[in-house]
């Protein structure tokens, strides 16, 4: 890793890690990209090609990066002959040209499922996230375990700000599975680790989420909107969707009377806003009332609404039954390493080595600042320095505000982004943030109970 590079890394660290001069950073990221770029395209062929049909040999400015911008797309880009019909050396070959270390070397021959293949590359070294949209063909992204341990450092030290700071002594209660290969699922076991209290650290489930399952039920969902799933199908799905349901609800009820039963200390907590509304009905049964858990309590919601009926003062409910906690936001996606966190102006702030680019709709233009710093709107890029095992450029489908001005509202130095994320969606799909959508379906009988 270059020098610049590690700099940047190695900012998080400092106590103002989120309050550098942002002239001085913008510098030190350009010539980080540069450096960057010139490894990373001898060791990604993708890479090596886009560059090359581009005419792009070496970064000068951040918008020589917007080319070299990969769509999130690309990460599914592999036939779907290659799940379907289990040809996993095919898979894995396709994979090696997004990777930086080869994946072909790994032997694939007894393999019988994707989460099999996932699992036999992990084993390897090669720890693949795997996210399924409503196509349910999966995006397959590479890291590396230095990739992790980086990753860890990142949440250890940005999860809780402004306000506090993990330390591993808290009781932790994460409502998802503990383990499976899906970034909400890895986030949550890296909060567990940060924040938790040897031997008091609890997940909804230890079963596995399944990519192989969470995608056939997601294929299923999308042949019903369209009319071509057979009865026979709907009957296997509402079935195997029903049974799924009442273990998640059985989970989520062993769990709930440990939840409430610590909250007079600090705690971390983390679900879905229907699994937070179950904890407040049983909180209620019980004689508990608004505002009881302690103040120094780690509190996150998010997702599980797509589906599923609930309350137009949903949000509120939650709010004030918890009270005057900390609320865990941060603003990320599957194929970005460092999140950004928000602070007491409600704004999102960026780590040193996450370079933001502000595109116009299309994804081909470098907008913003102007010769007047504000506010300007447009399609959210950027490139994560901290990856190894893959290229970190990316363009999202999020559509987001970045104000440009010297300092935030909060009185810290740098850009930051609104808290007003939308995505850029077409009619009928999903306009979400971040990477709840895999994990929903997987707990949605604990969000119907």
């Amino acid at each position: 890793m270059t020098p610049i590079r590690q700099h940047l890394l190695d900012l998080i660290l400092q106590p103002d890690a989120y309050d550098q001069p942002p002239d001085k950073i913008r510098v030190l990221q350009l010539e980080a990209a540069r450096e960057l770029l010139a490894e990373r395209r001898q060791q990604i062929p993708v890479l090596q090609r886009r560059a090359e049909e581009c005419g792009v040999q070496e970064i000068r400015t951040l918008a020589d990066l917007v080319p070299l911008l990969f769509s999130h797309t690309v990460y599914k880009s592999y036939p779907a002959a290659f799940v379907e019909q289990g040809r996993w050396g095919g898979l894995s070959q396709w994979l090696k040209t997004l990777s930086v270390e080869d994946p072909t070397g790994v032997d694939v021959t007894y393999v019988t499922n994707v989460d099999e293949w996932i699992t036999t590359l992990g084993a390897a070294g090669h720890l693949i996230l795997a996210t399924s949209g409503s196509s349910g063909k999966c995006s397959f992204l590479n890291a590396t375990r230095s990739d992790l341990a980086l990753k860890t450092r990142h949440f250890a030290n940005s999860l809780g700000w402004p306000r506090l700071k993990p330390n591993r002594d808290r009781p932790v209660f994460q409502l998802s599975p503990s383990s499976g290969p899906n970034s909400a699922v890895e986030a949550a076991r890296i909060g567990a680790e940060v924040w938790g209290r040897p031997g008091d650290i609890h997940f909804l489930t230890d079963e596995p989420l399944r990519i192989s399952e969470v995608s056939a039920m997601a294929a299923i969902r999308k042949r019903m909107a369209e009319g071509a799933a057979t009865p026979g199908e709907i009957a296997q799905f509402e079935a195997r969707s029903a049974e799924q349901g009442r273990r998640m609800s059985l989970a989520l009820e062993r769990l709930v009377d440990r939840i409430l039963a610590a909250r007079g200390e600090p705690i971390v907590l983390s679900g879905l806003w229907a699994q937070h509304l179950a904890i407040i009905r049983r909180a209620r049964e019980l004689g508990i009332q608004d505002g009881e858990f302690h103040p120094h309590s780690y509190i996150a919601a998010g997702g599980g609404v797509k589906g599923v009926t609930l309350p137009p003062d949903y949000k509120e409910q939650v709010d004030r039954f918890y009270g005057n906690v900390i609320r865990g936001t941060g603003y990320g996606m599957t194929e970005q390493a460092q999140v950004m966190p928000r602070c007491e102006a409600l704004r999102y702030h960026c780590p040193p080595a996450l370079i933001l680019l502000l595109l116009d709709r299309p994804g081909e233009n470098l907008i913003g600042p102007g010769s007047g710093a504000g506010v300007v709107e447009g399609r959210y890029a950027f490139l994560d320095l901290l990856y190894d095992g893959r290229w970190g450029g990316l363009i999202s489908g999020d559509r987001i505000s970045v104000d440009f001005a010297e300092r935030c509202p909060c009185g810290r130095r740098g850009p930051t982004i609104l808290d007003t994320i939308v995505r850029y969606a077409q009619a009928g799909e999903d306009d979400h943030i971040g990477c709840a959508g895999t994990i929903d379906a997987y707990v949605r009988g604990a969000m119907l109970a």
